[in-house]
Order: structure tokens, then sequence, then C-alpha cells
């Protein structure tokens, strides 16, 4: 991104407490997402790294504080990527049908789209690399290429934020290194801010920008050289990959 071209803050995290039944799981958290970000969530299982994201999605009220969306988030423009469960892997439908799917979320239930709206979602296919896939079946790709299905779906949804939990699950070390070369250049290049859960926290310090490890009754943001001079980074040897 331009240093002179204005960053916009997508979303402003204010002292905010996030649990269920007045549980707290984080308490007192605060950070941005900004234009040109690439936030990972790290922790372990349970540490509520699912919490959070919820709660950043807008489907989960904080028990205290404040999230602040950008106005076009409040309108729903966030290009979310979940996790698949084996139903959604074996859908039946055409790539080209499945990347279209992501203008809904925006626009109703609809069964025509119009001209730039399939204009727009051929350019997303072709920068993800599936456009030649345009008229496969979704459930016959590989792993790897339903992600890349998904991600054109959800930059159909929101061009300029990308939500992802845990997008490399599943994935063989090639088509998981593919994806994150990928998502690389949608935040480098295309200046998309990125929000991802991830288990992969040697990835994680190579390619973010910003660190949120979720810990027992603590957490701890900042960048991956502040994370590596953390307690929690200790056990990389202080080095980014």
């Amino acid at each position: 991104m331009s240093g002179t071209q204005e960053r916009k803050t997508w979303i402003d995290c204010r002292d905010v407490s996030l649990g269920y039944e007045g549980r707290a799981i984080w308490e007192g958290l605060n950070f941005q997402v900004r234009s040109g970000d690439y936030l990972c969530i790290v922790g372990e299982n349970g540490s509520g790294k699912s919490t959070l994201l919820k709660s950043l999605l807008g489907l989960l009220r904080p028990l205290s504080g404040a999230i602040v969306r950008h106005v076009d988030l409040r309108r729903g423009a966030i290009g979310y990527l979940p996790q698949q469960t084996r139903a959604q892997k074996d859908f039946p439908a055409t790539v080209f049908e499945v990347v279209l799917s992501g203008f809904l979320s925006g626009s109703g239930i609809r069964f025509l789209h119009t001209p730039a709206e399939k204009s727009t979602a051929l350019m997303n296919m072709g920068k993800l690399g599936v456009l030649e896939l345009k008229d496969a079946c979704y459930r016959e790709l590989s792993g790897g290429q339903q992600q890349r299905v998904l991600l054109a779906r959800a930059l159909c949804a929101a061009g300029e934020l990308l939500v992802l939990d845990e997008p490399v699950t599943g994935l063989d070390p090639a088509a998981a290194l593919d994806l994150y070369r990928t998502l690389e250049y949608l935040n480098k290049k295309e200046g998309i801010a990125i929000v991802m859960v991830t288990h992969d926290i040697r990835s994680a310090l190579r390619y973010a920008t910003a660190i949120l490890h979720a810990g027992q009754n603590r957490w701890f943001y900042g960048t991956p050289e502040e994370y590596l001079a953390s307690p929690y980074g200790k056990r990389f040897g202080g080095e980014r990959a």
C-alpha cells in the first residue's frame, strides 16, 4: 500500500471482553485491523479463537467494551472463508456458480446475476488461478483448488477485507504453500486486509504484519518481531521464517 494512501480502519476493538453467559474468555482486548493489515490469530485449542472470530464478524456481542466496524462492514461487506464441512466439499455446483454465490450476502436471494457481477466473478477467478475451471464441478476439485474457488467467492462478497478460519486445514504442504502465496499477493499487491485464524504459527510469523495470541487468561498482540521476543515466541528461536 502506498504510504500516501489513507488507510481505513475496518475493525477497532476497544477494551473488549468476550465470552458466554457472563464468563469472559478474552478481557481488555485492544487492537485494530486496517487496510493492508495481515493479522494472524493463534493459540491452543479452546483458547477462544473461534469466539473472537464470531465477535469480529458480528455474530457474538461483547460482554463489555466495543467492537467498532467501518460503515462498509456494517453493510455485511466481509469476505468470510469458514472451515468446510464434508457436505460443503461435496456441493454439486459448477465453479462459476459457487463463485457467483458470493454476491448473495449483499443482495439477498436472487436467481439472476448482473453482467457486472459476472464480470467481477470472472476477474476474481482469474486472480485466484481457477478461471479455466469455470465449468468444472466443484466437488470434483482438489482441496487446494476448492480453497481458491472459495477465496474467489469471498472476494465477490467483499474486496477489501477477508476473514479466514484455518484455511490450510486438510491441504498437503504444496497446496498450503500455494494458498499462502496467493494470500500474500492479495494482501501486498491488492491491498486486501486479512484476518486469519491458524495453528500454523511458523507461517503466520512469515506472512503476518501482526500476531494476536490467545493464552490462558491473557493475550498478546504485536508485530511478529515483538511476538518472537515475548514468552510465547521464545520457542521459535527469536527469528522469523
